[in-house]
């Protein structure tokens, strides 16, 4: 009887909780069991690991082989525990030496050929490695997910038999260098803010938007550049840290859709159909995804049309905008992803979307303007920071010529940079008792923002988005305090005059 221990990791939401592989091989008629609560896919692990024991020329024991997957109560699922199981029977058998095994831990589907295939969450499982101070052994293809991690020492194995000879000291594989950018991002963005001629409002809302990470909703005609402005909102926004970077690259790697280098120190840019269905966009099935939300993190989340959006998939978006988290529950696992993102959004004022656009075309009764306005709630309208009307714009060559995306990217840059400085996070994310610390109104600046209060009945969550707003507007400014041109400022961002309902 013989038997052996190896280490491979799970996938559960952004986690990658630790597995101990443990084969036994005992005398008795032929027989090949996995145990440990395994899904489908790892059950079919057998097929998979026999063929590839064969196809690398080694013996398959036709013996009686037990591999249990521990903890017994963890779910497990996919092919990512093939190369762990296949060289722990090889252990087992006495067909590996086992000198270096408990220094590394194992990821890989392998093939029928004994080639090995990624796996979902390679990056999440380096994580793991790394604070447990071990190797990562995985395919050739997970090698620059697992890289990009500080400190993972990752090898790539293009077949069972390669990770044969590296752990047999036959041909050692070389360790893999660190995948991360080691320069910021390009400045270079096939989109600019100067392409879009005219509305200097709308702009300066999108300036005041990205220096606070504030959530915005534009509404007005087609035709006004509502969707032009969003899509050029990526192109202000600050470069993220290493940590909001490897978040980031994290949801994507369990998403499998790993972000490319160029990339790595970009806010993400979602923008999923209006058919979307509540699952694709706060995350869910059966087996927890994060959704677009999540695939949002420390980024943008843009919904164009947003009233055809179901209502039912627009109330799921209230709890990510205000925790910046989603927590996914089933009944064998509760998985939770983060969802820190800025929401921008762009609708009509109408049905026919010709609503007070200064001309005679909109035909809507009152009663279709309410019911089309009303698919967007009072509680996710009082998330969203600025309220912007977009009117038609005058004609190219009026005012002042339009500023680029990198000059307004500066300042947006320097308010971002006194926000950290002060709070340490943006203005957006302020707490009720920093903003009390941080927001302080003058005479002046209190009496405006009272008098605002009761005229546009603002409650008590709007009065704190506008104190955040304004406190944006300052730091945009340089001002060390509100002043009442902010406090006005920020009024007029709340003051949604295209509802009627």
């Amino acid at each position: 009887m013989t038997a052996a221990v190896l280490f491979s990791r799970a996938q559960v939401g952004l986690s990658a909780p630790l597995v101990h592989v443990e084969v036994l091989i005992t005398g008795g008629l032929p027989q090949f069991n996995i145990v440990g609560l395994p899904e489908t896919a790892v059950k079919e692990s057998r097929d998979r690991v026999r063929g590839a024991i064969l196809s690398s020329g080694f013996e398959f024991p036709r013996k009686r082989i037990t591999v249990n997957l521990a903890p017994a109560d963890l779910p497990k699922d996919g092919g990512r525990f093939d190369l762990a199981i296949a060289l722990g029977i090889l252990r087992a058998a006495e067909q590996l030496a086992g000198n270096h095994l408990e220094r590394y831990e194992f990821l890989g589907e392998l093939a029928l050929t004994g080639t090995l295939r990624p796996i979902r969450g390679a990056l999440t499982a380096a994580i793991g490695v790394v604070e447990a101070k071990r190797a990562l052994l995985v395919s050739e293809d997970d090698t620059h997910a697992a890289s990009l991690v500080p400190g993972a020492e990752v090898y790539g194995a293009p077949s069972l038999r390669a990770a044969w000879n590296h752990l047999s000291d036959v041909e050692r594989l070389p360790a893999c260098a660190s995948g991360r950018p080691a320069t910021a991002p390009s400045t270079h963005f096939d989109l600019d803010l100067s392409q879009v001629h005219g509305q200097y409002a709308a702009k300066r809302a999108l300036e005041v938007a990205a220096a606070g990470r504030h959530n915005l909703l534009m509404t007005g005609p087609p035709g006004t550049g509502k969707t032009m402005l969003a899509n050029r909102l990526p192109t202000l926004l600050p470069p993220l840290t290493d940590q909001e970077a490897l978040e980031t690259a994290a949801l994507y790697s369990i998403s499998q859709s790993p972000r490319a280098a160029e990339d790595w120190y970009r806010a993400p840019f979602r923008s999923p159909h209006h058919s979307a269905s509540a699952v694709a966009l706060v995350g869910g099935s059966s087996r927890p995804r994060p959704g677009e939300v999540s695939l949002a993190h420390n980024g943008v989340l843009f919904l164009d049309e947003l009233g055809e959006f179901g209502r039912s998939v627009l109330e799921g978006l209230r709890e990510p905008i205000e925790a910046g988290r989603v927590t996914v529950s089933r009944a064998a696992l509760q998985a939770e992803f983060p969802a820190r993102f800025q929401f921008v959004a762009t609708m009509n004022p109408c049905p026919c979307g010709y609503l007070n656009d200064g001309t005679p075309r909109c035909h809507c009764s009152d009663d279709a303007i309410r019911r089309y306005q009303l698919r967007i709630s009072g509680p996710l309208l009082d998330r969203i920071d600025i309220l912007l009307a977009v009117p038609r714009s005058k004609l190219r060559g009026t005012g002042p010529p339009p500023e680029s995306s990198e000059t307004v990217r500066d300042r947006v840059i320097r308010a971002h940079e006194i926000e950290i400085a002060r709070s340490g996070k943006p203005n957006s994310a302020l707490s009720t008792t920093e903003i009390g610390r941080h927001c302080r109104l003058d005479q002046e600046s209190s009496s405006l923002l009272t008098r605002a209060v009761e005229e546009l009945a603002l409650s008590e969550r709007a009065v704190q988005r506008v104190l955040r707003l304004a406190r944006t507007i300052a730091d945009l400014n340089e001002d060390e305090h509100l002043t009442e041109p902010a406090i006005a400022e920020a009024i007029g961002y709340r003051r949604a005059e295209w509802r009627l309902a």
